[in-house]
């Protein structure tokens, strides 16, 4: 059983496109599919181990790959990265700036090193990637960028330290989008809401307890899987796209619309999810859960 995607599976051939944070969550499932799409698909990651784990998948089910270790908030780093991949690929395609982290933590409890790791993260180490993609390679043939974001449109209570790296990243995307466009080059974003991404498992039992009671307040009555955020990368990385630039996509089944404190949400099952990636792993503390 190989990816089940909407999408033709030569839509990426001969593509290149990298993809950071690609051992794991998002950044995983989002390298599964574009490499069942006939992409050649370079992970980047902190860890070359968890990398060499996806890579391995990824060949056994018939895809192309390839991986570097290379931390995106060192600028040396990610312009030497870079250069290696344009030196082995000749020209980059796509990149998915996926990687990011967060922690939660009110606001008056986060310290300067808190703060500085999270924005260098989410902020920092994604426009570091996209200037040098775009300065090594798209600013002479084009291409398309994905950056993944969040839904913070309402503040991020909580994470304040992610929402305002990720709101930093939308006027990013917006900026880029514009002064790139010239090189045929699209920049996008995807705002996921709360999905059932592995990362969840290495949360505090506290904030556990609360991931789990989230899907009442979303309209579609359910929390979202790393597939449902893939499609729409893919979509935005395709030709299919090719006059889409400086928008961000909303992936939160509608929680971001309204507030359950004025209008109550009713709690049903008749939103199904799309069961795309034949490798997803499941947060652990989902597994008990009755239709997950």
């Amino acid at each position: 059983m190989g990816y089940r995607s909407v999408f033709h599976p030569e839509l990426f051939k001969n593509k290149t496109i990298i993809v950071t944070g690609g051992g794991s969550g998002i950044g995983r499932c989002t390298a599964h599919e574009l490499a069942a799409l006939g992409a050649n698909v370079v992970l980047i990651g902190r860890k070359q181990e968890k990398l060499d784990k996806v890579m391995a998948e990824i060949r056994e089910d018939g895809g192309r790959c390839s991986g570097f270790a290379c931390d995106i908030r060192d600028e040396e780093s990610v312009r030497g990265t870079v250069s290696k991949i344009v030196a082995e690929n000749k020209i980059i395609h796509g990149l998915v700036n996926n990687a990011g982290g967060q922690f939660p933590s009110p606001l008056m409890a986060i310290s300067k090193k808190g703060w500085d790791a999270v924005i260098n993260t989410n902020l920092t180490g994604g426009f570091l990637m996209a200037r040098e993609v775009f300065n090594q390679s798209m600013s002479s043939h084009g291409g398309s960028i994905v950056n993944i974001v969040a839904d913070m449109w309402n503040g991020m209570p909580g994470m304040g330290h992610s929402g305002a790296a990720r709101a930093g990243m939308v006027n990013f995307t917006q900026t880029a989008a514009y002064e790139w466009g010239h090189a045929g080059v699209r920049v996008n974003a995807v705002a996921p809401g709360w999905i059932t991404s592995s990362g969840m498992d290495t949360y505090p039992d506290s904030f556990k307890a609360v991931i789990k009671t989230l899907k009442a307040a979303v309209p579609l009555g359910r929390m979202g899987n790393e597939a449902e955020v893939s499609s729409s990368i893919c979509f935005l990385l395709s030709d299919g796209a090719a006059f889409v630039s400086g928008t961000t996509v909303r992936i939160d089944g509608a929680a971001s619309q309204g507030n359950v404190a004025i209008y109550p949400l009713q709690a049903h099952k008749n939103s199904k999810p799309y069961d795309g990636f034949h490798r997803e792993i499941v947060p652990a503390l989902f597994l008990d859960d009755e239709g997950k």
